[in-house]
């Protein structure tokens, strides 16, 4: 009788919402899970971590609402670690921190199921920080003392002990009493805490759609009813509350609150979405291209194989040379196969990713197009010359035109081409007709082609983006994007996605717009 495996059950912290303060060991227990069981604070975003094959299960435990009972999430965790399952209860915030875990680490432990708590960063501390308050300060609070906004319910008297609260002249942080608000600041005042001592309330502390309110004891309900402020909300009262107008950093950035769509393909959405979220920015990605390998390799195995004959090769895009490099490699070629010829990469970041193969570009023309490596060969002969393009299936055919023009004898192979997705469609597309997106992302003519298709056709895709910043990397995106019928408000001098994305910054952040519909500003 084959022996089942034993389970074990991850209790981890999830972190307050911004998914980059994930531990380190979190997202290691995440890429082992079989199974993962979430709730409602948990960013959605930190199930990448986990296999595909994972199962998800969401238990929705939240301050308000409908919600699987304590008793059924523990028997889950319970009954899928005894069938010799790697479970991870992925837990908002720290799991021991008004989180809960305590009672599954017990249900756990009276099963006899292993299990590992992996602690969290707590909203209590991470929510403040995010709002430009330090929860403790040399001059201004020496203790912090971190209280549940919602007792147990069953329980026949409070354990808050309201008059030490009061007196105290630490900080004090409430988790999750958004429902108990008026009650906690009237607790307070009864108890002999100052009614004009500063309270901020932080709704969704880390993340970009974080909320600020900041009042004192007297006014702060008054004023969270005013903005409609839900859970998950962290309040703090005392001294340190001050501190947020000259320490408020996260809100300040200049794409703070701003919702970007980003077009690109999914497995390439990584740079820009760090860059955007850099700057403050939520992301939402929608892809409306997808990489795939060509239909026959032929033509690039045939090239490979001579590649000794060719004096340059030219890469035009970071796809190019992963696809190409990968493609040599696979054939028994490295980094030396490439001795003698002259490498010519369009872009830094084209570049960048060939170094990764030990290979130094010999020239990246200033400007990061087909007309921009043209005229870095000016000066060159090129008659009789042999040239290699690994590039896309379809693109332009100006530089193959070009060089062969000059004398040359060009081959082009393509060793990728793009299709259009056709999942997840709607998500996104829905935002844009409920008017939730600020501004969207092109980086190939592609996208803006792919983009309109699916959003019903040119007329339709102008009617749901005639509100949102249309940004693009370049002059040739650009230039797609008004024959398609849009107005382009942001381009930035170089087209590079660092570049794309300050250009997003100056334009919301300053104020200044970066490109018209007609050209540059």
């Amino acid at each position: 009788m084959k022996k089942t495996r034993q389970g074990i059950v991850y209790l981890v912290g999830a972190g307050p919402g911004d998914p980059k303060l994930l531990t380190v060991r979190g997202k290691e227990c995440l890429e082992l899970a079989d199974l993962v069981v979430y709730d409602y604070l948990a960013n959605p975003a930190l199930l990448s971590h986990a296999p595909v094959q994972a199962e998800r299960v969401y238990v929705g435990r939240r301050g308000t609402g409908q919600y699987q009972a304590q008793d059924a999430i523990n028997r889950r965790l319970v009954e899928a670690a005894q069938q010799g399952r790697i479970v991870v209860r992925l837990k908002g915030g720290d799991p021991f921190v008004f989180g809960r875990g305590g009672e599954e680490a017990e249900a756990l432990a009276a099963a006899g199921v292993e299990f590992e708590v992996v602690p969290g960063v707590t909203a209590a501390v991470a929510a403040p920080a995010y709002a430009g308050i330090p929860v403790t300060h040399r001059t201004m609070a020496s203790t912090v003392t971190f209280v549940t906004g919602h007792e147990d319910p069953d329980k026949k008297r409070s354990a808050i002990e309201w008059p030490k609260l009061a007196s105290s002249h630490g900080t004090l942080v409430f988790l999750m009493g958004m429902k108990n608000l008026p009650s906690i600041v009237a607790n307070l005042m009864t108890e002999g805490r100052p009614a004009t001592t500063p309270v901020a309330l932080i709704r969704w502390g880390t993340r970009p759609a974080q909320i600020t309110v900041v009042g004192t004891l007297s006014d702060i309900a008054e004023k969270a009813a005013r903005a409609h402020l839900e859970p998950p909300t962290v309040i703090v009262v005392g001294e340190v509350v001050r501190l947020r107008e000259q320490l408020n950093w996260f809100e300040r950035r200049p794409l703070f609150g701003k919702r970007v769509l980003m077009t690109r393909a999914k497995e390439q959405a990584a740079e820009l979405a760090n860059l955007l979220a850099a700057q403050g920015a939520e992301t939402v990605e929608a892809p409306t291209i997808q990489i795939v390998n060509p239909k026959d390799w032929t033509p690039v195995d045939q090239a490979i194989d001579r590649l000794e004959t060719y004096e340059w090769v030219i890469l035009t895009s970071v796809n190019g040379v992963v696809r190409f490099m990968k493609r040599c490699w696979a054939k028994g070629r490295d980094a030396r196969s490439f001795a003698g010829r002259r490498i010519c990469c369009i872009g830094p970041r084209t570049a960048e990713e060939l170094a990764k193969y030990g290979i130094t570009a010999d020239v990246v023309p200033a400007e990061f197009q087909a007309e921009g490596l043209l005229a870095a060969l000016a000066g060159t002969d090129l008659a009789r010359c042999r040239m290699l393009i690994p590039r896309a299936e379809v693109a332009r055919e100006l530089l193959p035109d070009e060089l062969r023009a000059r004398g040359a004898t060009v081959d082009v192979v393509p060793v990728y081409r793009t299709e259009m997705p056709r999942d997840a469609v709607e998500g996104w597309r829905r935002q844009l007709e409920d008017r939730q997106i600020d501004a969207i992302t092109f980086t190939s003519s592609s996208t803006v082609r792919n983009c309109m298709e699916l959003l019903g056709g040119e007329a339709q895709a102008r009617l749901l983006l005639q509100s949102v910043a249309v940004a693009c990397i370049g002059p040739i995106t650009a230039q797609t994007a008004r024959e398609s019928g849009l107005r382009v408000a942001i381009m930035p001098e170089e087209n590079t996605m660092p570049a794309l994305v300050a250009a997003m910054a100056q334009y919301f952040g300053g104020g200044v717009r970066v490109a018209t519909a007609t050209g540059r500003s």
